[in-house]
């Protein structure tokens, strides 16, 4: 229920500041990718001067996340590798209870006469 107040406290600000912001800059701005004829760009686009902010913002965000992806590659390879050993080693483990479990006699076939071979001997007085 917090999480759900503090992202609204956040996000309802930043939507604001973002309305507000496109409003006030609808004019429309020619961005060319034409570095060599500034008066008759051959690659050049037009368009609103909040369109072109945005369209940074999520490239940015992209690009980020992308290289956040790619930053954490040898943390998701580690975790796939000790997952596949513990995997491996829970398998040898229900194998041996297996094998020793058929190894062990019955529980009640020893003779009611059996003795431990170890004796502890009484404390020196």
């Amino acid at each position: 229920m917090i999480r759900k107040v503090i992202t609204a406290l956040v996000l309802v600000p930043l939507a604001v500041a973002f309305i507000s912001f496109a409003v006030a800059n609808r004019q429309t701005i020619v961005v060319s990718f034409d570095p060599f004829d500034q008066t008759d760009p051959a690659l050049s686009v037009a368009l609103p001067l909040f369109a072109l902010i945005l369209v940074l913002v999520i490239g940015g965000v992209v690009i980020g996340g992308i290289a956040a992806w790619m930053g954490q590659g040898k943390w998701r390879w580690r975790a796939r590798h000790f997952e596949r050993k513990a995997h491996e080693l829970r398998a040898e483990l229900d194998q041996l209870k297996r094998r020793s479990s058929m190894a062990e006699p019955p529980a009640g076939s020893m003779p009611d006469d059996y003795r431990p071979q170890l004796t502890i001997p009484p404390p020196a007085a």
